[in-house]
């Protein structure tokens, strides 16, 4: 199933320049090319363009098309002219094309969000038979829900992570952010650190939120009452064990896009502005289908689809030849910066303000903590 979006992606991710189509057509392009069902418009792109991040201009430009986004089953895209595309409607009984569908992408997405406070959530401070963990059909008693009402639904989150940022001059090349681990109750944890955390200055740069992760939805079978301070909620879901600190917050009916068009960012960001904060499911290191976090969101002009290509920043290395044995390696003019090196490319699927969260799509090294986040053309 996820082998045409592979191709297609990796296809993708070459350039957004606009140049002529001439220039962007494939040479051995047919004439013409008629729609199929189970089709996406970078399906349909990858075919015959060197550089399918085009269609939008290609097709908007043709005045017969009246919304690039809406292609269907049985029209037939000319290809005959170098210098335009053409379409002829087919019959409009089927649904149009998207880009990415949501259930390509939905098995390997991580249920997460950020958000600027969690404090005052109601929380678990029980669970059935007293407990350590819970799961599917078990029971957990919820302090903060005086107005619990039968039948509401929550789902429970875990604090897991606060994101700062720092300044880069304060640090070192691998990475300009610092996640921090919570622990049950959401507090920072004091003299550890996840796998994938980095050995980093004290110094804090600007807070931008707290990890929830979600672990299940509960439904509250019972408000609080009588001799107990606690609702009474039935978890109702397979997923991660329940344990006493975790959050409840209201379900999301639709929490990721129905589709996704991928697209290069809307501006450039200043180096080290955009990294990778973290990999989900506390690893060091990222892979095609995992989740991670990056240290840019909605107010820096993120979105979902934008697309990023991420890079370990290069190493600042001594001159060994230059400066010879006899002259410290820390010594001005001793130290060269070598270049960045690229891993991979990664679409986002999940924005908040300071925060998002993207799938990594095709890679050629892996993805760490710290990586850099160029346009997706980037050569270096």
């Amino acid at each position: 199933m996820l082998k045409p979006i592979r191709t297609v992606i990796t296809a993708a991710f070459l350039t957004i320049a606009t140049v002529s189509v001439a220039q962007e057509m494939r040479g051995d392009h047919p004439d013409t090319y008629t729609v199929r069902r189970g089709d996406t418009l970078w399906d349909i792109a990858g075919k015959f363009l060197k550089r399918p991040w085009l269609w939008p201009e290609i097709w908007q430009a043709n005045p017969q098309i009246k919304n690039p986004h809406l292609i269907y089953p049985g029209d037939v895209i000319s290809l005959a002219y170098l210098d335009r595309v053409a379409v002829t409607q087919g019959p409009r009984d089927e649904a149009p094309l998207t880009g990415v569908p949501l259930k390509d992408v939905e098995p390997f997405l991580k249920n997460l969000r950020v958000v600027d406070e969690f404090e005052d959530l109601p929380y678990v401070v029980g669970l059935e038979e007293d407990r350590l963990r819970a799961s599917l059909d078990q029971v957990a008693y919820v302090r903060g829900l005086a107005d619990a009402q039968p039948g509401q639904r929550y789902a429970i989150v875990r604090p897991t992570v606060r994101y700062n940022a720092i300044n880069p001059k304060r640090c070192c090349d691998v990475t300009t952010t610092k996640p921090e681990d919570l622990d049950f109750r959401g507090r920072t944890t004091k003299f550890t650190e996840q796998l994938w955390n980095h050995q980093m200055p004290a110094s804090k740069g600007e807070f931008l939120g707290y990890e929830l992760m979600q672990l299940t939805t509960a439904t509250v079978s019972r408000g609080p009452g009588g001799q107990s301070d606690a609702a009474t909620l039935v978890l109702d879901q397979s997923g991660r064990e329940v344990r006493v600190g975790d959050r409840l917050i209201a379900v999301e009916a639709q929490p990721y896009d129905l589709q996704f068009f991928p697209h290069p960012p809307k501006q450039e960001f200043a180096y080290g502005k955009a990294k990778v904060l973290a990999v989900a499911d506390m690893i060091s290191t990222g892979g095609p289908r995992d989740v991670v976090a990056l240290s840019v969101g909605a107010r820096d002009g993120v979105d979902n689809g934008t697309v990023f290509s991420g890079w370990r920043v290069g190493s600042t290395t001594p001159d060994r030849v230059a400066v010879g044995d006899d002259r410290s390696p820390d010594a001005p003019g001793s130290k060269v910066r070598l270049p960045d090196e690229f891993s991979g490319h990664m679409m986002v699927f999940r924005t908040f303000d300071k925060v998002s969260y993207a799938l990594v799509m095709d890679s050629i090294r892996p993805t760490r903590v710290g990586y850099e986040l160029k346009h997706p053309d980037a050569s270096n």
